[in-house]
């Protein structure tokens, strides 16, 4: 049976790996990188700051409902749990799907990335990027194999030493005294069509930079006390999430105008190099390599969570059940990392990636439905905890996560086609699949 006792996720993981594995799995480069693209798009210091708040306020309002979600339904997959519940098996293999893909890509991504930030602290590697990732890859292969507790250990290390280093960035940037914070300029161009484009693919990258806020929820199954861990985990690290966000851009912003730092691919670097001088560019690097390494042991921790629960729903092979002694899921984790492997020799993200804010998008959007539907559907289901101010907190976040989804259609039609895509094949795939089930 593959649900019988063997197979089942070890109960192992408390409220410190909870709020690691937000930390680790939202934090990583993008916000080294985004603010100067944001600043390019938005051109107004608070147009750009109310963004990241916008983006905040998203999640923590995302967070009050899968609060109670996951605490009603603590397995182990996340989102398509609380959607196949509500709307049925195809939609809950649809949305497990969307969100395996979402979270599958990210590790080959960051392997590849670690090995360039690496050769630029050693240049003599500059041949060996791919054999590096591959290394990378296969190291945590090897510690995740070897049990749930040396994942979440590597977790707690590398989250609490990346909260350290951005409260230092930040603390320096604000001890720096050589640029005073801009003059403001009133823009009414927000009006026109160009902002606005501007505006809704800034928010599909601070989307892209949140991403992860809702990790805890895919280790749900193994949590110890996920009535309570859980809801506080949600809230706790997505408020040190938007924090950090926030006064990091507000530092940025107190080192460099606004015109300098949309001309900067990684504004952190141009930040550090004009407060630590030409030793900046190493101080952000290794700043980079440690918030990546945190978010590749989480991205290499969820996918196979995903699969797992797919696998026990039969909408994978039975195998992907399999848990060893260590309460790893194996067979979930070493298919994960054959497409991660497979990702690294190609080295092609882009495609990928642009979709990904989309795919979190609708699987959110759905989870919140989800919410509403199993309210007036299971009334009666055990509920620990219970979102504040419902229905009006899940209604917002479906209005809001429909705007967003409207506006990365228009700024992005090239993703949504490729989603179009998969959803057509999919359901000739799910009928096979329970048919043979």
């Amino acid at each position: 049976m593959s649900d019988s006792k063997k197979n089942q996720l070890k109960k192992s993981l408390g409220l410190s790996f909870n709020i690691a594995v937000l930390i680790g799995g939202t934090i990583g480069v993008g916000i080294l990188r985004t603010p100067g693209s944001i600043a390019g798009m938005l051109d107004n210091y608070w147009l750009i700051i109310a963004s990241w708040l916008f983006g905040g306020l998203f999640i923590l309002i995302g967070a009050n409902s899968y609060a109670e979600l996951a605490t009603m339904l603590p397995k182990a997959g996340g989102s398509y749990n609380y959607i196949k519940r509500a709307f049925g098996d195809y939609a809950g293999f649809l949305s497990g799907w969307f969100d395996y893909i979402t979270n599958v890509i990210p590790p080959a991504f960051y392997c590849i990335v670690i090995s360039e930030y690496l050769i630029i602290l050693f240049p003599n590697l500059g041949n060996y990027s791919t054999e590096i990732a591959i290394v990378l890859l296969v190291v945590f292969v090897l510690l995740h194999l070897s049990g749930v507790k040396n994942g979440s250990v590597i977790q707690q290390i590398t989250s609490f030493i990346k909260v350290i280093c951005f409260v230092a960035l930040v603390i320096a940037c604000f001890m720096y005294s050589g640029v005073k914070l801009p003059s403001i300029q009133k823009d009414s161009s927000f009006y026109h069509i160009g902002l606005l484009f501007g505006f809704f693919k800034s928010l599909q990258l601070i989307i892209g930079t949140y991403n992860g806020w809702n990790g805890v929820c895919f280790f749900a199954e193994e949590n110890d006390n996920p009535s309570k861990n859980i809801p506080r985990s949600l809230y706790s690290g997505a408020l040190l999430v938007i924090a950090i966000y926030v006064l990091l851009n507000i530092a940025f912003f107190h080192v460099l105008p606004i015109e300098t730092l949309a001309k900067s691919n990684l504004a952190a670097a141009d930040v550090a190099n004009i407060i630590f001088g030409k030793n900046g560019a190493i101080i952000v690097t290794v700043i980079a390599v440690f918030s990546l390494i945190s978010i590749l042991n989480a991205f290499m921790m969820i996918p196979p969570r995903i699969l797992y629960g797919l696998s026990r729903d039969g909408f994978f092979i039975e195998k992907g059940t399999t848990v060893n002694k260590g309460g790893t899921p194996i067979v979930a984790l070493l298919v994960s990392s054959i497409f991660s492997l497979f990702l690294i020799c190609i080295g092609s993200f882009e495609v990928l990636f642009s979709f990904a804010a989309f795919t979190s998008i609708i699987v959110w959007g759905l989870a919140y439905f989800s919410l509403i539907k199993l309210r007036i559907t299971e009334p009666d289901l055990p509920r620990p905890y219970r979102s504040f101010w419902y229905p009006w907190t899940t209604i917002l976040a479906i209005l809001v996560s429909l705007a967003l989804l409207i506006g990365f259609i228009y700024s992005d039609p090239e993703s949504f086609i490729i989603i179009v895509g998969i959803t057509i094949v999919s359901y000739p795939l799910f009928k096979f699949l329970t048919r043979k089930k």
